[in-house]
């Protein structure tokens, strides 16, 4: 299995990857960390990821990702790599699965935050929030495409299924 994440953004800290490593470990799954912080590093790290033979890909969240959803998804497809992505966007272009909250909630967030600031709030008094709505999104035509067979059970589970 190979993780991608991008080195320079700051959420996908050290400490977060070694946790994410570990947790793998603990399910006996052999996790690759794959960085890319430029277009021409996605392709790489495909490339790299069938070497390793990976049997799948998880990409890591943050802009530089979400600004590459449609090369990701085409790589998914040109190098025969499942991959999960976090946003729905991903598999509407046709990446395999997504399962996580939609980017369009945290910017809700944000600007019921800002209001808030705006009236007088002060942002230290302000609870932490995030949201609520986790969304797992599968891509038939992508899972035949790479030939695998989603069960019936998986798919029921899904909130939405791309046929």
């Amino acid at each position: 299995m190979a993780l991608l994440v991008n080195p320079a953004n700051e959420a996908t800290t050290e400490t977060t990857t070694r946790e994410v490593l570990a947790a793998a470990r603990t399910l006996g799954i052999e996790l690759h960390v794959l960085n890319a912080n430029i277009a021409r590093d996605v392709e790489t790290a495909f490339t790299k990821a069938v070497e390793l033979r990976a049997g799948g890909m998880v990409v890591s969240g943050g802009p530089f990702f979400f600004s590459q959803t449609e090369n990701l998804a085409a790589r998914c497809l040109q190098h025969a790599m499942p991959t999960i992505y976090q946003f729905h966007r991903f598999t509407a272009a046709g990446g395999l699965m997504s399962y996580g909250s939609e980017i369009t909630d945290a910017y809700r967030l944000a600007g019921v935050y800002t209001g808030r600031v705006l009236k007088g709030d002060r942002p230290a008094d302000l609870p932490v929030q995030q949201a609520t709505k986790v969304e797992f999104i599968i891509n038939l035509r992508t899972a035949k495409a790479l030939g695998i067979n989603v069960p019936n059970t998986l798919m029921g589970r899904a909130d939405e299924v791309i046929e």
